[in-house]
């Protein structure tokens, strides 16, 4: 196969990218079709992918953690790729990236309109969104980018449960979520260019199997506080540390001195959450710190965060965080005792 007979995917870079999906990217989709068939024949197979890095004007940089990028081209090259990856772009969550990229955001409604397929990883759907293709559509990134999308980009459905977004796929739109999401996402672009059994065969010589279970499980509850609204303000602090209590909403109301629905309108305002839904996520919030490190049965760490009930603490946990709480407990506490892994290192330092 002829260079000029492969597809054509772009990997879209900057100084905030992380080189890990950057590079991670480059490597796995450059691999497909040849080293699978090198390493259980020791053949070489074709390069099956035409697989470049641009940036804005094409020069090196250094990208996060000063690491050399040296881009194939810039976006002044007259070639329209097959596909386009948007790399993650950090930016803080309280720092919304308008007018931060002119160039890329032109470049990237151009190639769109010509026919490519245009995706993001992470923080990257943001430069999606300020193109505007992802108005009235769903999309994802980040967990941690839920408020943001949801004030600054109100026409957007953000689906923050998601690792891969396929449903706006039709439009020649993929969105994927955090960083390591670029595993999902290199898979699906293999599949979708060069086929499912190459896909397959690629995640076998990484070992790339998927996030099966979404973000949920690995979300945690971002609580700006809202220093613009006193009583508002005051209610978060009181209930970060009352979230058991009973009838929580109702004595939040009454502390706040609003009435019901004026409180229940400010509060959204503030935090973008209903109260009863910004109570729920802190139980749960609380919920899975205790079920990381602590061995109390699920009954008890129902009635810790308030739930005297643990059927329906049960089914709010799940509908949260999408896997049971003895599902969380199982896949985190592993974490935690890998992180904690008793005994001597190995490694040897002469004095």
């Amino acid at each position: 196969m002829t260079k000029q007979n492969k597809p054509l995917i772009t990997l879209l870079a900057a100084p905030e990218t992380s080189a890990s999906v950057l590079y991670g990217l480059y490597d796995v989709l450059l691999s497909t079709g040849a080293v699978f068939n090198d390493m259980i024949s020791g053949k070489p197979g074709n390069e099956l992918l035409d697989v470049r890095i641009i940036s804005a004007d094409g020069k090196p940089f250094h990208c996060i953690g000063n690491i050399p990028v040296e881009p194939h081209m810039g976006l002044g090259a007259n070639e329209v790729p097959d596909a386009v990856v948007v790399c993650d772009m950090y930016t803080s969550i309280y720092d919304v990236p308008k007018g931060r990229y002119p160039r890329e955001v032109g470049w990237l409604q151009h190639v769109h309109n010509q026919g490519a397929l245009v995706t993001s990883v992470c923080s990257g759907s943001l430069l999606l969104a300020e193109v505007g293709l992802l108005n009235g559509r769903q999309a994802t990134a980040h967990w941690a980018y839920r408020d943001m999308f949801q004030r600054h980009y109100p026409k957007i459905e953000f689906r923050n449960e998601s690792i891969l977004c396929l449903t706006e796929e039709s439009k020649r739109v993929v969105t994927a979520g955090g960083v390591s999401a670029w595993h999902d996402l290199a898979i699906y672009l293999i599949a979708h260019f060069c086929g499912y059994q190459h896909a397959i065969e690629t995640a076998k010589v990484f070992l790339i199997s998927g996030h099966s279970e979404g973000q949920s499980p690995y979300s945690v509850m971002t609580r700006p506080m809202e220093s613009n609204d006193g009583p508002i303000s005051d209610c978060q602090v009181w209930i970060a540390d009352n979230y058991p209590a009973s009838n929580p909403v109702e004595k939040m109301v009454a502390r706040s001195g609003l009435n019901p629905r004026t409180f229940s309108r400010r509060f959204r305002a503030a935090t973008g959450y209903a109260p009863i839904e910004y109570v729920q996520a802190l139980r749960v919030e609380e919920a899975k710190q205790i079920l990381e490190t602590d061995k109390s049965s699920i009954d008890e760490v129902s009635e810790a965060v308030g739930y005297d009930d643990p059927a329906s603490f049960r089914r709010l946990f799940n509908r949260n965080v999408g896997i049971s709480p003895a599902a969380y407990r199982k896949k985190f506490q592993r974490i935690s005792q890998i992180a904690r892994a008793e005994g001597p290192s190995t490694v040897k330092i002469k004095a």
